[in-house]
């Protein structure tokens, strides 16, 4: 039976990252574009997947999806992981050397801890806060996966790692030139969403949108999780070591980390307990008994 009756559509531009910083929102907007087709996952782990014959690709069966109507132009992998996965970027660009790549960056810790978030509500059973962010706690972005542990844990609690930002774009910047990067900040893309949705269609070579898709914040997480939440010594520690990293970002990204919670506790203007204090409101504690 033929599954795609209009033809296959090779996935030619990709959301790579950061997860937890609003490609869930972006993709979701961005494939109701008329000519966009919406891809049968939003992520595909293509690039990411360490058991795959890399040495023999065959893209045309396992990197297409299904053309959903005749005026569709363009299909997009949205895959949060691969910006920081090691390797992914390298095998994207032997399968496609002029791919748009788009970024969207959030503050590291508040990232870090709606990615901890997200975890204990669909696994309760994950580590709690703490063990989280000491399980796999690398200085700077690791260059490859750890050999003592699967591939799908350090997928899911990398989450130190994946703030190492400037890192991440170091590396992206080296593989793809800056020409092919759309730099978004997850601020901005949720307080003026009508701008940077038209700035995306125009990185891609899309008209804009003529009646913009209304503001979905897709998979934002439970508002309240069990565990023991975060306190501000934690906060303090994770904040400088991220600092170098984070002053690299903000100079080779070119995004206003400022008014980031982790810059401003770097800069003295805020206190970690009040961080931690916000993020305290959306742990429950463990039951007793």
């Amino acid at each position: 039976m033929n599954d795609a009756p209009y033809g296959r559509l090779a996935y030619d531009f990709s959301i790579v990252g950061c997860q937890k910083s609003g490609t869930s929102t972006l993709s979701g907007t961005i494939s109701q574009h008329r000519l966009v087709c919406r891809p049968p996952r939003k992520e595909a782990h293509f690039f990411n997947n360490e058991e795959y014959d890399w040495a023999h690709p065959d893209y045309e069966r396992d990197y297409t999806a299904p053309k959903r109507s005749q005026v569709h132009a363009m299909v997009g992998d949205s895959t949060p992981v691969y910006i920081m996965w090691p390797g992914a970027l390298e095998r994207m660009h032997a399968y496609k050397p002029d791919m748009p790549l788009i970024a969207v960056f959030r503050d590291p810790i508040e990232r870090l801890f709606s990615h901890w978030t997200m975890l204990r509500t669909r696994h309760p059973d994950w580590p709690d806060w703490s063990g989280f962010i000491h399980e796999f706690r690398p200085s700077t972005l690791p260059e490859s996966i750890p050999t003592d542990v699967s591939a799908m844990r350090y997928k899911h609690l990398s989450g130190v790692a994946r703030g190492y930002y400037g890192a991440q774009l170091e590396r992206g910047l080296s593989i793809f030139p800056r020409e092919q990067w759309l730099l978004l900040e997850f601020r901005e893309l949720l307080a003026d969403y009508d701008r940077t949705i038209d700035r995306v269609t125009d990185f891609l070579g899309l008209p804009r949108f003529e009646q913009l898709p209304p503001l979905r914040n897709r998979y934002a997480g439970a508002a309240l999780v069990s565990g023991t939440a975060p306190v501000a010594q934690e906060i303090a520690d994770l904040a400088e070591l991220y600092a170098d990293d984070l002053a690299l970002f903000a100079q080779i990204s070119g995004i206003d980390t400022s008014a980031w919670p982790t810059s401003r506790i770097l800069a003295g203007e805020l206190e970690p307990g009040e961080l931690a204090d916000r993020f305290a409101a959306r742990v429950a504690p463990h039951p007793a008994g």
